[in-house]
Parts: structure tokens; sequence; C-alpha cells
């Protein structure tokens, strides 16, 4: 019995791994349209900031074409952490929605990173879950460029 468990565990593991989709996302993201900054008062370099913008996909295999983001970071002297959300509108008008966490250098010459969750999304997307990471460049003008891989699968 223990074996037919087994092997009908495996299979199922399986199942899901083949239905697993790639992503495989570039995106632009001009400078934030909302910037709130608040500085903490406790050591010089350490304040709060809240940021909203979009993104545009300037290519996708999986059908994203835009998104907007609202992001929470903290910025402690040279580096900062973040959190926030990603809503991305697919191909046929759908959304999918991200949560994301987010770190790097304040000196925008070095690279920032983010690992991130799809949590939901509506029509064809509903159900969806998935996650990756994205590696990013920031830029003098205050926008920024995104590769963003990893995996989702539909939900029933």
């Amino acid at each position: 019995m223990r074996k037919l468990l087994l092997v009908a565990f495996c299979l199922l593991v399986f199942a899901a791994a083949a239905t697993a989709e790639k992503i495989d996302t570039k995106w632009h993201c001009p400078k934030q349209t909302a910037d709130h900054t608040f500085d903490v008062g406790d050591v010089a370099g350490h304040s709060y900031m809240i940021l909203q913008g979009t993104c545009s996909a300037t290519s996708s295999a999986s059908g994203e074409k835009a998104g907007a983001y609202t992001e929470f970071q903290e910025l402690w002297k040279a580096s900062f952490t973040g959190h926030g959300r990603f809503n991305v509108t697919m191909d046929k008008g759908d959304l999918v929605y991200y949560t994301y966490e987010t770190k790097g250098s304040s000196d925008i010459k070095k690279p920032a990173s983010n690992s991130w969750k799809i949590v939901g999304g509506t029509g064809k997307h509903k159900g969806i879950k998935g996650s990756g990471t994205c590696s990013g460049t920031q830029h003098e003008d205050g926008s920024s460029d995104w590769t963003c891989t990893g995996t989702y699968s539909m939900g029933m």
C-alpha cells in the first residue's frame, strides 16, 4: 500500500511540474509617477519611501503587456529593501497579480534584484500561481529595466 501511495504521489508531483509554464519577460519602467520619501531621523541616510509607477513589457513569451506597481521601500545608507504589488495586464485584457520583495544598492550603477510570487488573476488567469526572480538595472533618468524569469501554473 505504501508503494502505491508513493507512486501516486510521485505521479501527481510530476504532472504538476509538467504543466508549469515558463515566464521570461523583459520590462521597461519609466521614472515612478508617485514618490513619497520620509526621513526616519535616527541616522543619516535612513528613510522610507512609497512609490507607484507603470512598466511596459518589451518582450514576453507569456503574453504580459503592461504593469502597475505600488512599492514600499526602506533606504538604509547605501542599500534598499522593499516589497510591493505588481498588477499585470495580459494581451487579452486579463489581470495577473504579483507580490514581490526587492533589494539593491542605492548606487544606481549596481544591479538590483527581486523575488516574486503570482497570487491570483482574473478571467482565464483566475487561480494562476507562480514564482520567480528578476534582475534590474537603474538609469540616471529614474527609469529601470528588468529581466524576469520563473514558472506558473493554472489553478483549477
